[in-house]
């Protein structure tokens, strides 16, 4: 869980630094690694982006209600959609939520209206803006 939990924080750190700040051999640190690869506990190595630098300026979440008999094509149309970054189908108020990025507050108005809100079987939608996100870095633990 400790190597897991470095390496959600910077998964660029070296196999060497890492053994160094957990205390555990490099070799056997590397073959820890590998195995949690192998067993799909770290199921890839990725960056952050600082999405301001490339022009996204808003960030939203978006509550939807649906045509249950419209699931299926639903979802293949908002996949289809490049604002829309996770779509997770959720309990509570709402069927669907979108976490949608665009470069401004018109380029968002024209994918809730013009892209998300023309697919069919969307029964109504709400928008809530971020004003501001605090990230918080993953602690993982050993339950027994």
């Amino acid at each position: 869980m400790k190597i897991i939990t470095e390496l959600s924080r910077d998964g660029n750190t070296s196999v060497p630094n890492l053994s160094k700040k957990l205390g555990v051999n490099t070799s056997v640190l590397y073959s820890r690694v590998k195995r949690l690869v192998k067993k799909k506990l770290i199921k890839k190595f990725t960056i952050v982006v600082d999405e301001s630098l490339i022009g996204i300026g808003v960030r939203a979440t978006m509550g939807i209600n649906r045509d249950p008999k419209l699931k299926d094509q639903i979802h293949k149309a908002l996949l289809k959609t490049p604002e829309i970054v996770a779509i997770s189908e959720v309990t509570g108020r709402f069927d669907i939520l979108l976490t949608l990025r665009a470069q401004n507050l018109e380029e968002l108005h024209t994918v809730a209206i013009e892209k998300i809100g023309k697919i069919e079987g969307i029964q109504n939608t709400e928008t809530f803006v971020e004003l501001q996100k605090t990230d918080k870095d993953p602690v993982y633990t050993v339950t027994e």
